[in-house]
């Protein structure tokens, strides 16, 4: 079972050059395919007048989602080389984008390929890459005089706590490392708390 991945911490930008074609790169991180959507639709829409937008993603871990995007270029000359680059550095739940401005003189397939892997790296090296460790969700009901006590086993186990609502009835959402979660079961079993 994983226990963690890389992703980047923040979006980051860059550019490379060949032969009067520029390549302006874009890495974002990314929950979900919605981020991606909206993503690629500002680009699109702040670059209108390039002529390709091309990237490249991977999101999830166990069974990641995993696409490459050419836009008009030719097959597997832009997306391939950028999603390679993303791979190289082992990233997931990150987008690559790389937007072109088409110089006058054409550069061939490898040299496409070659361009599109270059501005991908470009803008990777500048990111912040980090682990991020994989946690296990969990919502529970609680009594409100159970708090102190409750409160007290969440820390003791380091579990975030995502969401928390104390009325009649109580509610917490949260996360815990997966090691952890059968010592939180059987806390939370002696104070006749169910996750």
């Amino acid at each position: 079972m994983v226990k963690s991945y890389r992703t980047i911490t923040r979006s980051k930008e860059g550019y490379y050059k060949e032969k009067g074609s520029k390549f302006l790169a874009f890495a974002h991180p990314v929950a979900d395919i919605e981020s991606v959507k909206v993503i690629v639709a500002d680009l699109r829409k702040k670059y209108y007048d390039a002529r390709h937008h091309c990237y490249a993603y991977i999101i999830g871990v166990d069974r990641p989602l995993v696409r490459a995007y050419d836009d008009g270029e030719p097959n597997h000359s832009a997306g391939d080389p950028i999603l390679g680059q993303i791979r190289s550095l082992g990233l997931t739940h990150v987008l690559v984008a790389v937007v072109r401005y088409f110089g006058g003189t054409k550069l061939g397939v490898s040299g496409l390929v070659q361009a599109y892997k270059t501005a991908a790296k470009e803008v990777l090296d500048r990111v912040e890459i980090v682990e991020v460790m994989i946690k296990t969700s969990f919502n529970i009901s609680f009594k409100y005089e159970q708090t102190s006590e409750l409160m007290r086993i969440l820390n003791e186990l380091e579990v975030e706590i995502i969401d928390q609502k104390f009325e009649d009835s109580c509610e917490l959402s949260g996360k815990v490392d997966p090691d952890r979660i059968e010592n939180l079961r059987s806390k939370l079993t002696v104070l006749k708390i169910n996750i």
